[in-house]
């Protein structure tokens, strides 16, 4: 093709520009962030404007570490060797239910780093392919010639920026023969759509009110034994506290996010951080509160909805389009699926360019593909949400059956190693959920809290 444009310099959006270099000649990164256009962006640190989350904890979990080193060899390699820290299942990453620390269990890996810091090396690489220019500017409409889209109404798009100081782009619409919208959870895709005579795609919206709060510290590296942990714990009325730190870039520099739901969210302070860690029965929250120094205040976000958009259900749908990370799903931010849905999102684009489609038909066979990653992501946070009392949505059906067996497998991992890793394998979005569900993995995981049982009594 001739020209691919993604609206949107978000992570999904570059990844999704990195597999559009291989199958356009042009491929134009179209994002109204200045900042994130510019030629420094691939030095700079902090978190920007356009990026309400870029405050808050990241870890990438080892499903997107591989499709992202897949796109850009040595990329996980690049990041440790900058500082971030790689930990491993067997031996850094720890995991803790109602403060019991789980059994460790070999064979995945997690990069902690800081969100500004993985999108400067993400745009770094991105902006070292010769067939990709990052403009700054925003997308108002899409154009539309027949039955299909042909481009992107454009704002000022200002002045296109790559490494070696790039050209102006004046232009008020951006011809294309492929239009990736990566604009995020707030997509105007449904109205844009309706503008031009298409059906929106449906919206789900399943509320949670989930409250955040990240925090940086500053301590001794060797003050605890773990890279990464994560501990889960139940209040009396059945709603979770999830609790999770790690080591960024810096030897003594730690990132710690505790989160809560409705009228349990975490205050603004750094005492009330400090106390929430030290609530928490997990070691290494204990640990970080007593020899931490706090590095500012806390860093609030509030999480109201999981969404989803269904183009799968559309019996009509203009050629030329597709859409990629929180555009497709936005789920729950605590479960750490973001970055790696994004980056299957760009392997399941890969996959369906590959096949030569043609340029008059509707990328189904890419819904297709993507339906199966955001089905199997929304089916690990939905299902966990619903479990919560102060959550209204209606349970599927199944659902009674389906959360008792996920308590199981849940309490098995704590003890047995074969339920972990099976476990941490659908967590790590390295296995489709549905292998939970597998008979002798149900009954495998019984059998481990029977013996549970056993030794406590």
């Amino acid at each position: 093709m001739r020209r691919a444009v993604v609206i949107g310099g978000s992570i999904a959006g570059l990844l999704a520009a990195r597999v559009l270099s291989d199958h356009a000649d042009d491929v134009v990164l179209l994002e109204r962030d200045e900042a994130a256009m510019s030629p420094d962006a691939i030095h700079r640190y902090e978190p920007r404007q356009g990026v309400p989350q870029g405050t808050q904890m990241h870890a990438l979990l080892d499903g997107g570490r591989r499709q992202i080193d897949h796109l850009f060899p040595g990329f996980a390699a690049e990041l440790v060797a900058g500082g971030a820290a790689r930990a491993d299942t067997g031996e850094g990453v720890h995991g803790f239910l109602e403060g019991r620390c789980k059994v460790l269990v070999d064979g995945m890996e997690v990069i902690s780093a800081t969100r500004p810091f993985l999108e400067a090396h993400l745009r770094r690489r991105v902006w070292a392919l010769g067939n990709v220019r990052p403009v700054s500017g925003g997308a108002h409409g899409l154009v539309f010639t027949g039955d299909r889209v042909s481009g992107v109404r454009c704002s000022g798009p200002g002045e296109s920026r790559d490494p070696a100081g790039g050209s102006s782009c004046d232009e008020d619409v951006l011809a294309a023969d492929l239009v990736v919208d990566a604009t995020g959870r707030g997509s105007r895709i449904g109205a844009w759509l309706s503008e031009g005579g298409w059906p929106e795609p449906g919206l789900r919206r399943m509320s949670v009110d989930l409250g955040y709060a990240t925090a940086l510290f500053r301590r001794p590296p060797e003050a605890s034994g773990v890279t990464v942990a994560q501990s889960l714990t139940t209040l009396p009325d059945g709603r979770i506290r999830l609790s999770t730190l790690g080591r960024v870039e810096g030897e003594d520099r730690w990132i710690a996010l505790v989160a809560g739901y409705a009228d349990d969210r975490p205050g603004r302070t750094s005492a009330e951080f400090k106390l929430r860690c030290q609530q928490d029965p997990a070691a290494p929250f204990h640990e970080l509160a007593e020899d931490g120094e706090p590095i500012g205040e806390p860093f609030l976000y509030r999480h109201p909805d999981n969404r989803r958009r269904d183009f799968h259900r559309l019996d009509r749908f203009p050629a030329g389009l597709v859409a990629v990370g929180d555009a497709l799903a936005s789920f729950n931010p605590v479960y750490g699926q973001g970055m790696s849905s994004a980056a299957m999102h760009a392997a399941c684009l890969a996959a369906h360019l590959a096949t030569r489609p043609s340029p008059h038909e509707p990328a189904w066979p890419y819904f297709r593909r993507a339906r199966a990653v955001v089905d199997d992501a929304w089916q690990t946070s939905a299902l966990n949400d619903l479990k919560m009392p102060h959550v209204m949505e209606p349970r599927p059906r199944g659902f009674a059956v389906a959360s008792r067996i996920s308590d199981v497998i849940l309490r098995a991992s704590v003890t047995d190693p074969v339920t972990n890793l099976r476990l941490m394998e659908v967590t790590h979005m390295l296995a489709p959920a549905s292998t939970l569900l597998r008979p002798g993995t149900v009954l495998r995981a019984a059998w481990a809290v029977r013996g549970q049982g056993a030794v406590r009594s």
